[in-house]
């Protein structure tokens, strides 16, 4: 029998990326999204595509093996201006989701793809494990919480679900709304020797490729057994905003300009250096980064043209 993937979010960021994936493993793909068609990077990899609003229907049909759950919303920055819209989008669409799926008791692995986000700030120097203490720093991480509460309120309920927490993830496809995109618009558009304004460069993130994060979901998704509820997706290593703006500037051949911090891009509470300690994911499935980030920024200038 071949091995049946749904992916939801299909056709946002890491979607098209796992689909190809899972195509190239021999897994049929299934893939749904709000949008009515699939997106031109995704098409190629899905052998289904179902355009619906997630938060009202449960579009696949009988026969999924697996779910790679990424749809809700993602930006951390707007969760501020919309929490609300964050806590109820994302719950929806997992509620409606595992309701469909309790009823067909077919046995589906979930894979819920949560966040680093979620982490409370750690000690100077300190990776994060699965055991580190929680914290609601953005209306984004409270969402995020709620869908893992929701993740283990329906493991209780017979259905098999593992929490992938996934650190800032970059690379080919990224869009809007993220640092290296976002960085990218401002280094085209700079006036030469004008600063360009930013947010805080100085802190320091863990920045795994896309397509190692998306080997890790499909890993957890096909396993046939997972040890633990919950699994971190992260290099163990972390680089300044200042840094990747040298690399960017680097691939796309300009100058690095002057900065300028724009208090509108702050964030409360923003914390200083995370990354991600993704032991257990290596040891359990042999799973680790095997894209540098610094190939990661220059291929995703490289698919820009």
């Amino acid at each position: 029998m071949t091995f049946t993937l749904a992916i939801t979010g299909a056709n946002g960021f890491v979607g098209p990326h796992v689909a190809q994936l899972a195509q190239r493993a021999g897994m049929r793909v299934w893939a749904a999204g709000r949008e009515a068609d699939p997106a031109e990077r995704l098409a190629p990899f899905c052998d289904a595509y179902y355009g619906t609003d997630l938060t009202g229907e449960w579009p696949f049909p009988i026969g999924v093996d697996a779910v790679v759950h990424l749809a809700g919303l993602a930006a951390v920055g707007r969760s501020f201006s919309e929490p609300q819209r964050y806590l109820d989008v994302n719950s929806s669409i997992m509620t409606v989701m595992c309701e469909t799926l309790l009823e067909r008791s077919e046995g589906t692995r979930v894979v819920v793809v949560s966040s680093g986000a979620v982490y409370a700030p750690p000690s100077e120097g300190r990776s994060v494990d699965e055991a580190h203490a929680l914290a609601a720093t953005s209306p984004y991480a409270v969402a995020k919480m709620l869908v893992e509460t929701l993740a283990e309120y329906y493991s209780r309920r017979g259905i098999d679900t593992v929490v992938a927490r996934p650190f800032n993830h970059i690379g080919p496809g990224q869009g809007p709304g993220f640092l290296i995109p976002d960085l990218t618009q401002k280094l085209r558009s700079a006036v030469p020797g004008e600063p360009v304004q930013t947010g805080n460069l100085s802190t320091a993130r863990d920045y795994t490729d896309v397509r190692d994060v998306a080997a890790a979901y499909v890993t957890l998704a096909s396993a046939s057994l997972h040890e633990h509820a919950t699994y971190n997706v992260g290099s163990g290593r972390s680089h300044t905003g200042a840094e990747m703006l040298e690399a960017l500037a680097s691939a796309l051949d300009v100058p690095v300009p002057p900065t300028r911090i724009d208090a509108g891009l702050l964030r409360p509470g923003d914390v200083a250096d995370i990354r991600g300690d993704a032991s257990r994911l290596r040891d359990e499935f042999g799973w680790a980064p095997t894209i540098d980030w610094r190939s990661s920024i220059t291929d995703y200038v490289g698919a820009l043209a």
